[in-house]
């Protein structure tokens, strides 16, 4: 049974904070509305502007043909639009770290995807009679990727691997279900022809 304490901990391990992308987006805020502010007060006190005075910038979209600033005016809210979503999703989306929650006989702990995907990698290489460096694992957030590359003239079962990665996965007891994908790569002969 965990505690909220420890639930706490491993939330902790396995997700990244959002506080630099805060601080990049406030930054970026305080920056523009300084910026405006600047402007503002430069044509108030009738000063040459840093880079465009703000009436001479509304001018000049009256300036344009009478479709144009409609055409303006649309293409700058979807841009605005599409960037506040992003800002959002980035906000309310936890930031995930290369990690995963098992269960350790009873107990919680913290695994990285690094240490889970060598496991895999040596688990499928002893089991099929491949060199270790033949068998790539990766190992996502809800997926696991098995390439194994055999050699000339080495048969390799595609169920055979995918049976072995699943039975791995399973007995490390993940938190949450990943999916698995095996692919067996062209033996080095036919690629050589190729």
């Amino acid at each position: 049974m965990t505690t909220p304490v420890l639930r706490r901990v491993v939330r902790r391990e396995t997700h990244s904070p959002r506080s630099v992308a805060f601080a990049v987006v406030v930054l970026i805020g305080i920056a523009l509305a300084l910026y405006v502010a600047v402007e503002l007060i430069l044509a108030l006190a009738a000063q040459p502007a840093l880079l465009v005075r703000p009436m001479a910038a509304l001018e000049s979209l009256a300036g344009l043909p009478s479709n144009a600033p409609v055409a303006a005016g649309v293409a700058g809210g979807l841009v605005a639009a599409a960037l506040g979503l992003w800002l959002v999703i980035l906000a309310l989306a936890p930031g995930r770290l290369s990690k995963h929650e098992v269960d350790a006989g009873g107990r919680v702990a913290v695994v990285d995807n690094g240490v889970l995907a060598s496991s895999l990698a040596q688990r499928v290489s002893d089991e099929i009679g491949i060199a270790r460096d033949r068998v790539t694992v990766g190992v996502a957030h809800r997926s696991v990727d098995v390439t194994v590359r055999p050699g000339a003239g080495i048969p390799v079962d595609k169920a055979q691997v995918t049976s072995l990665a699943d039975a791995e996965i399973a007995s490390l007891k993940l938190a949450r279900p990943v999916r698995t994908r095996v692919r067996i790569a062209r033996p080095d002969d036919e690629e050589k022809a190729a």
